[in-house]
């Protein structure tokens, strides 16, 4: 089999240290590089720090966090005998000594410990919880509990004293309860209040601590219902409005609706009450949107509700009357209100008034999304009637006036896929030139880069690629949390940074720009990758004014778009794509879209594991190449299976990795149908005429993930990108 080149290293910028994995650079040149600037660093602006702070990012530390301990010993331990006392000599000691601790090499561990906690203050109270560590993997009994006495002496109040107090605890159950009074959303507290609420149920402030933060906890659900059930008398409006938090983010919203209504009663509390009921079909739903627009009239929840009333009235007339007050009365919905306005317009046979409204629209309102949603639909109608000169013109000013919307790439690359065809090939460059320009990040943009010649792949050449790939040698700097947290990530703590931010992150109901996007970045430390990529993701569906434009402002740094596509699980991917000889960016994507790199996740119909094979498909697969034992959870059989499938479908393909994708989702019976009944030879035709939605999507999305893993790790590519833009 052809040997395939590695496809990860690290990047660096000037003055950083070029350390690839198992590499180490001799103590006397990282001496030199600690004296000069670092630079490229990859900060994230406005949430930035100077690098070699406190929180901020390491020469020294950053490279090596992604080695293992065994990899970056010997540069670790070179650094604490050689370097000068300085902050970089102090994250070194502590690194040697946690992976030391790590290896059960207690007794070593004590040696870079020693009074560390004076020169290193930040973290003065994890160097004693260290210490403990150590004394306990030495074997040292009273030594152990000595540090854990003098810790929670020291530092009452900080989150590493909840640690002491939970190995206290279990000898004497009143440290549990110092644990859950002082830090109840510790993740240590957490684990009390389970281990309490297995042996009795009906503990109240158990359950309430459970319920207001073990949202993410499995089987988190049953304790909301066990406290619904059985503790509902007693429970407080602000122990509701938790509750129904907690289920909302379940996508419980029967039970969501239930719990707000009992709830305060605030404009985001009532409309949740009426969407809830909503969404689940059960009777109400109107009557609190109501509640909405009558004691909340100037809340943006108001606006959202009259829309919903209109979508859900009876007669047009009752629903063009909802649609006129949120014309008038709330400017940022007024243009999504004239278009629904104009289709129920239509119903009543009125064609002259609707192209009132849809005239008004275009003129008013041209930088809408539902302007770039009725130009859309005009220029599909005339493109199925064949009039491609004409769907071009209505096309075209999407995405210029509004190339934020969903609707604009797709837009703007048919704007050049139309130009082609009218042999208009300056029109047609310049249209995918500003795909590429102002959507970089979609699907549309990696066709556009396609039909430009750039060598990215196309359909039926992904496949065969394996491009280079360089990822960041530093972590982004956090924009919220304490010092002692953010030094804990750059130091590749992550359990304990996590920690600690469960301990500082306070309003989880409506947190911050900064706050989320910090919360997304500890996720994915700590491998919840799920939530991780949610939070970050969630972020761009921001409404008010203030959270736009600070999205917008983390929007335009690479660290926002690294931890939206990350790369868990790296050598195993790298093993198997090799081994199949696929393009290992092309199966990152799949499995980033399967799985969001949840190794353990199951679908509804059984589907598991990172790349969500099927118990039967694995079944089958297995018996194909020899395989006798297996685990769908585990992370290498998952991708071995998962790519000897893909590598299947490409094969029955001819290699166009279009319908490979396709098929890998929908089946090769449904998508060898759609082939044979297809009217086109266009791919871009075929694959906007899937007749399935999920597949449609499906295809769009693990393609349009290809495209992004390259735009971002992949020097030639992104730098062509930055200077596009």
């Amino acid at each position: 089999m052809k040997e395939r080149k590695v496809w990860i290293s690290l990047a660096v910028g000037a003055g950083a240290l070029a350390l690839l994995a198992g590499a180490v650079l001799p103590i006397e040149k990282l001496l030199k590089q600690d004296a000069q600037p670092s630079a490229g660093l990859g900060s994230l602006e406005p949430f930035h720090s100077k690098p070699n702070t406190i929180g901020a990012p390491s020469k020294l530390v950053s490279p090596l966090v992604m080695q293992s301990p065994k990899q970056r010993a010997q540069t670790l331990e070179a650094a604490v005998e050689k370097l000068n006392p300085s902050l970089e000599r102090n994250r070194a000691r502590y690194m040697l000594a946690s992976d030391l601790v790590v290896q059960g090499q207690g007794e070593k561990a004590l040696e870079p410990l020693k009074d560390l906690e004076k020169d290193y203050t930040v973290l003065a109270p994890q160097i004693l919880l260290k210490r403990a560590q150590a004394y306990e993997a030495a074997g040292k009994p009273k030594e152990t509990i000595a540090a854990w006495q003098e810790l929670i002496k020291q530092y009452p109040k900080d989150p590493a004293a909840a640690e002491v107090l939970f190995f206290l605890g279990k000898d004497n159950p009143k440290y549990w309860d110092q644990a859950l009074d002082k830090f109840p959303s510790h993740p240590r507290s957490l684990e009390i209040a389970k281990t309490r609420f297995k042996k009795n149920q009906k503990q109240l402030p158990v359950l309430l601590t459970l319920a207001k933060y073990g949202v993410d906890s499995e089987g988190y659900t049953d304790v909301l219902d066990t406290l619904t059930s059985r503790f509902a008398p007693q429970l407080k409006p602000e122990d509701w409005d938790a509750i129904a938090f907690g289920y909302w983010e379940n996508q419980v919203y029967d039970k969501a609706a239930i719990a707000y209504s009992r709830a305060p009663q605030t404009a985001r509390s009532v409309y949740r009450s009426g969407r809830g009921l909503h969404l689940t079909g059960k009777p109400g739903g109107e009557q609190r949107y109501q509640q909405v627009v009558q004691q909340f009239p100037q809340s943006d929840e108001a606006g959202l509700a009259l829309m919903r009333l209109g979508s859900l009235a009876e007669s047009p007339q009752t629903a063009i009357a909802y649609y006129d007050q949120v014309a008038q009365n709330f400017p940022s919905r007024a243009a999504e209100a004239l278009l629904e306005k104009s289709k129920k317009l239509d119903t009543l046979k009125s064609a002259k008034t609707a192209a009132m409204m849809r005239q008004l629209l275009l003129t008013q309102y041209a930088n809408s999304d539902a302007a770039a949603e009725m130009r859309w639909m005009y220029a599909q109608d005339r493109a199925k009637a064949g009039d491609i000169k004409l769907a071009k013109e209505w096309a075209a000013p999407i995405l210029v006036n509004s190339p934020k919307s969903e609707i604009a790439p797709q837009a703007g690359f048919w704007v050049g896929k139309w130009s082609q065809r009218l042999g208009q090939e300056r029109e047609a460059k310049q249209a995918f030139e500003r795909v590429l320009k102002e959507r970089p990040e979609s699907y549309y943009a990696w066709r556009s880069a396609s039909m430009l010649g750039w060598n990215v792949g196309d359909f039926s050449t992904v496949r065969s690629l394996n491009p280079q790939v360089q990822k960041p040698a530093t972590r982004p700097v956090l924009p919220a949390g304490s010092d002692a947290m953010k030094e804990l990530y750059q130091i590749g703590q992550d359990r304990d940074a996590w920690a600690h931010w469960q301990v500082e992150y306070r309003d989880r109901t409506d947190p911050t720009v900064a706050e989320q996007f910090t919360d997304g970045i500890m996720r994915l430390g700590v491998g919840d990758n799920l939530d991780g990529i949610y939070m970050v993701s969630s972020l761009s569906d921001r409404e008010k004014p203030e959270d736009k434009e600070q999205y917008q402002q983390l929007a335009q740094q690479p660290a926002y778009w690294q931890a939206l596509y990350p790369f868990p699980f790296v050598q195993e991917i790298e093993t198997w794509s090799q081994q199949r000889q696929l393009n290992p960016m092309l199966v990152t994507a799949l499995i980033r879209q399967e799985s969001r790199f949840e190794p353990k996740i199951k679908s509804s119909v059984g589907a598991a594991g990172l790349m969500q094979v099927m118990p039967e498909t694995a079944s089958f697969i297995a018996s194909n190449i020899k395989l006798k034992q297996y685990k769908l959870d585990d992370p290498q059989d998952n991708i071995n299976l998962g790519t000897w499938y893909l590598d299947h479908t490409h094969q029955e393909y001819a290699n166009n990795s279009m319908l490979a994708v396709a098929s890998y989702n929908a089946g090769p019976g449904a998508v060898a149908e759609w082939v044979s009944k297809s009217k086109t030879q266009d791919s871009d035709e075929f694959v906007e005429q899937i007749p399935y939605d999920e597949t449609k999507g499906y295809v769009k999305s693990v393609l349009g993930n290809y495209w992004n893993y390259m735009r971002l790790y992949n020097p030639e590519l992104s730098q062509r990108i930055t200077q596009m833009s």
